[in-house]
């Protein structure tokens, strides 16, 4: 990895220093060069005017003269010409070899009146020539100059300078190589602490004190590695007080992934199963009830909480599931034993029955004889009025085992319902017929509203008896408000059925509690009209044994209003 990241580095700062040193040898040498045969042009063209000077006032030497003197001084071929082109002198060649010259560019701008330049090779010599030519009276003059000493002085000052670049690419490439062996090292050394970190040594520290890139990425990752170690610690000391608080829970806890296998257990659950719960392991393996397992799949497909009642967990024994969702997907799933509970519920209502049952003979003894005895009793007697006390508590108690028997029936499943089709408006006429002699006597006017065309599906005779323990109530506490109203209505759920009367109201604290056992608001009142205080109790019964619902709203010296719903006809 060290050699790796080296070598990486150190050819990176290569490529870099070779393409500066390439860069400046070219630009250098081209700039050098330009600017070495600018100033040539430049002193070459003094020379060519001094020389049309000379040749424009010298009357004391022939042009040959002249041009031999001004080629030697300047180091360069002088030539005259006349305007048709043909040479007249020449300091190198005699003129009637030369061909005319009219057609070079430098004479041709000349004879133009401009001083014209050109460079070219030289046919005869083989070597890049620079010409600079000056017109005259009668001509044009013109100096031609070597530039092959430019070109050594060139490629003598290029060469020093590719020596130049070799040696300092050397030493910079030996400095690089160090940088990069520097660098190489503190990156390796972060590599191995990124290694470690990985592996779950958090304790890793990184020792960089420089105050550069790589130094601060250091400290950034020490940072991030004691936070990280701080955050894993609180982490497993919150997993370590959760895993005692759920080991110390009586009920039984597991965890299931998307895939239904076992990802965690407390040890109530290990108890539970004959074989301990395995990681990772189908739970259908440990648990085979089906309500359960549904549950569970339920829960983390629809992303729910779902509750089922298990039964085949171990035999003898019921649970209840309460399954929800895991946010990473899977389930967690909480088993209570409701063995105990529901033994004791049972031993509970089977005893209310038995004593209601056992009750029942002798208190109808009592109210028969009683009924004799008052037959026969003369008017005088202050015996009547104790048996007439009897006879009204007999019944009372008679009443009382009933409804006791009723409610102990219908919450322990006993009675049986037959759920059939049935109108709104059957239910309503046939309440309306049951209490209509009542409520003339009382003088409260009862009321039908029917607006639900749908039929539900109920038990005729039971839901009769909710209708009759309400409206019975509504008759009984609302009757100074004059008016009892029936009604039905559509509802989300089905129909929805209410009774509404127009009485003094029930405070709204007694409101949650109505629809308990024995729970009377009135409770003086209650007992003088002869409830038992089981009426709503039963009523409520009833509707939930047919998947309804059952409230109770009311306000203070506006009344108070029954509702139940019950489901629709599918």
């Amino acid at each position: 990895m060290r050699n790796r990241i080296f070598f990486k580095l150190l050819a990176a700062f290569g490529i870099v220093i070779a393409t500066v040193a390439a860069t400046l040898d070219f630009s250098v040498h081209r700039a050098w060069e330009a600017s070495l045969r600018q100033e040539i042009e430049r002193n070459l063209r003094q020379k060519t005017l001094m020389f049309a000077n000379r040749v424009n006032t010298d009357r004391n030497h022939d042009l040959a003269d002249v041009a031999s003197q001004e080629g030697q001084a300047a180091g360069a071929r002088a030539t005259v010409i006349d305007p048709q082109g043909k040479v007249l002198a020449d300091s190198e060649i005699p003129p009637s070899t030369m061909e005319d010259q009219a057609r070079a560019p430098e004479f041709a701008a000349a004879l133009s009146g401009e001083i014209g330049s050109d460079i070219r090779r030289s046919p005869a010599v083989g070597v890049p020539f620079l010409y600079v030519a000056a017109p005259v009276a009668g001509g044009a003059v013109r100096l031609a100059y070597p530039l092959s000493d430019m070109q050594a002085a060139v490629t003598g000052v290029r060469s020093k300078l590719v020596l130049g670049s070799l040696l300092a690419f050397a030493v910079a490439l030996l400095i690089s190589g160090a940088v990069a062996a520097f660098t190489a090292q503190r990156l390796e050394r972060i590599t191995q602490f990124a290694d470690r970190i990985a592996h779950g040594d958090l304790g890793a520290r990184i020792s960089q004190n420089s105050g550069d890139e790589i130094g601060q990425l250091a400290a950034s990752l020490d940072k991030t590695a004691r936070r990280l170690e701080e955050s894993f610690a609180a982490l497993k000391n919150s997993q370590r007080q959760l895993e005692t608080l759920l080991n110390s829970m009586q009920d039984a806890v597991i965890a299931v992934d998307e895939e239904d296998r076992v990802q965690w257990a407390n040890q109530a659950m290990n108890k539970l199963v004959p074989q301990r719960t395995r990681l990772n392991a189908p739970v259908v393996e440990m648990v085979r009830d089906p309500d359960f397992l549904r549950a569970v799949r339920a829960a983390g497909g629809a992303r729910t909480a779902v509750t089922a009642r298990a039964t085949s967990i171990l035999p003898g024994r019921t649970f209840d599931v309460t399954a929800g969702p895991l946010p990473a997907g899977g389930a967690v799933a909480v088993l209570r034993d409701l063995t105990e509970t529901e033994r004791v519920e049972k031993t509970r209502r089977d005893f209310i029955a038995n004593v209601s049952h056992e009750l029942r003979t002798p208190l109808t003894s009592i109210q028969g004889y009683t009924e004799t005895l008052l037959d026969g009793a003369q008017e005088n007697n202050h015996s009547r009025e104790f048996l007439e006390i009897i006879r009204k508590n007999a019944i009372r108690m008679s009443r009382l085992t009933e409804d006791l028997l009723t409610l102990a029936r219908v919450e322990s499943g006993e009675q049986r319902f037959l759920i059939q089709p049935v109108a709104p408006a059957e239910l309503l006429q046939e309440t309306m017929e049951s209490f209509r002699e009542l409520a003339r006597t009382l003088n409260v006017e009862l009321q039908v509203e029917d607006n639900a065309s749908a039929q539900i599906a109920a038990d005729p005779e039971a839901i009769h008896q909710v209708f009759s323990n309400l409206v019975e109530n509504a008759l009984k506490y609302g009757a100074a408000g004059g008016r009892v109203v029936l009604g039905a209505r559509p509802s989300a759920r089905g129909v929805e059925f209410y009774v509404r009367d127009f009485g003094p109201g029930i405070p709204s604290e007694h409101l949650p509690r109505l629809f308990e056992r024995f729970y009377r608001v009135d409770k003086a009142r209650s007992r003088e009209s002869g409830g038992t205080g089981l009426g709503l109790a039963i009523a409520k019964h009833i509707v939930l044994a047919h998947h309804g619902s059952i409230r109770a709203e009311s306000e203070l010296n506006h009344g108070s209003t029954f509702f139940f719903v019950l489901p629709a006809v599918s």
